[in-house]
């Protein structure tokens, strides 16, 4: 334990209190994690009255060493990708705190229901509009996008 760098530890306890005290809806798999402190694989359902009731998606998170200085690499994995105004059909995610509004007093917890309330708050299952594109020509690193914030009132 004591071999930790801060950012492990700081992963770590993220972690216990994510076991113990899930958000509504939200599973880690423990599995993934015990192979890698750095990359969480976390499940998310889509809560009872919203247009993804009934609905299972996959979150991965990438941390680098610099985490919580510097945010997660967050994306949907898997076969069942949202169709959401903020969600590219690569798994990208438009949601400014994974970029420049980040903070260090955020969590994965806090993106976690962030994430939830995105699509909870949605109103049309829809891509972004620019989708096609974007995802040609995205790089694969969701944090090198330089997102230009449609409109928060999706």
């Amino acid at each position: 334990m004591s071999s930790m760098s801060p950012s492990e530890r700081r992963l770590h306890k993220e972690l216990m209190s994510l076991i113990k005290e899930p958000p509504p809806g939200v599973t880690i798999d423990t599995e993934s994690v015990q192979q890698n402190l750095s990359e969480w694989k976390i499940n998310i359902k889509g809560f009872e009255g919203t247009l993804y009731e009934g609905e299972d998606f996959q979150l991965l998170f990438k941390f680098n060493n610099k985490y919580p200085f510097d945010s997660p690499e967050v994306t949907f994995i898997g076969t069942n990708i949202p169709v959401h105004p903020h969600v590219y059909s690569n798994g990208h995610i438009c949601l400014s705190i994974l970029t420049e509004d980040w903070s260090p007093a955020l969590s994965v917890q806090s993106v976690c229901l962030s994430i939830a309330s995105m699509l909870s708050s949605c109103r049309e299952k829809k891509r972004p509009p620019d989708n096609t594109i974007y995802v040609k020509t995205c790089n694969k690193n969701p944090k090198k996008t330089k997102w230009w914030y449609h409109d928060d009132s999706v």
